[in-house]
């Protein structure tokens, strides 16, 4: 009878030939080998985790309380969504409240800033101008209801400068503006009557000198 003889490749077939056929050496090659796809294996959803970029925080700054800002805060949340950014799924949100305390407020900053949130939303002017002071790299949003140039928080409406920029209802800076596209639809009108609240109860409204002023420039021009 003859005698058959089987050639193996080591580097093919090492992994299924048992350790009383390798020698010493090769049972420890294969052992090592194995070993190292184990751990490789094991190691790769970490790896993976590790390798996935920190998801953005912003920093969300209100002088006031929550319970009496949950409706605009919802709105906020809804803006994000509708940009594409969901609170828990590529984006999170540290809000920050200084319950009426104005005194807490660069506390409140520093600790957002401590925390290297992107971007800090800040409202109202008080609250803004802290953290205007705390920071000059992270980007600040503000919300204003008076003129944020006469408030210090931007050198400009059209060019503001530095790391803050925001919105605001424009109610004093553009009193003069609307009075005279007033004059414009009504040239023959000798005289115009002005609607106002002379005890507004939310802090941030502008006084009412502040009101005024546009309101006495024009007159003094719309009397000549």
């Amino acid at each position: 009878m003859r005698a058959h003889s089987t050639t193996v490749d080591p580097k093919c077939d090492i992994l299924s030939i048992p350790d009383v056929v390798l020698g010493a050496g090769e049972a420890m090659r294969r052992r090592e080998f194995i070993a190292f796809v184990g751990c490789t294996v094991a190691a790769r959803p970490f790896a993976a985790r590790a390798q996935q970029p920190a998801m953005p925080v912003i920093g969300f700054l209100h002088a006031s309380s929550p319970a009496t800002y949950s409706v605009f805060v919802d709105a906020f949340r809804l803006g994000l969504r509708e940009t594409g950014y969901i609170e828990g799924q590529n984006v999170m949100i540290e809000f920050r409240w200084a319950e009426s305390h104005n005194d807490r407020l660069p506390a409140l900053v520093a600790d957002l800033v401590q925390r290297n949130v992107k971007v800090i939303v800040a409202i109202p002017n008080a609250t803004a101008l802290a953290t205007k002071a705390a920071t000059a790299t992270i980007p600040i949003v503000f919300e204003s209801g008076a003129d944020p140039v006469a408030a210090g928080l931007v050198t400009s409406l059209n060019r503001p400068g530095g790391n803050i920029t925001g919105i605001t209802n424009l109610s004093v800076g553009l009193i003069e503006k609307q009075i005279e596209i007033m004059r414009q639809i009504l040239p023959n009108a000798s005289a115009f009557g002005v609607l106002l609240n002379p005890t507004p109860k939310r802090h941030f409204h502008p006084s009412r000198a502040g009101r005024n002023r546009p309101l006495q420039s024009w007159a003094s021009k719309f009397k000549s």
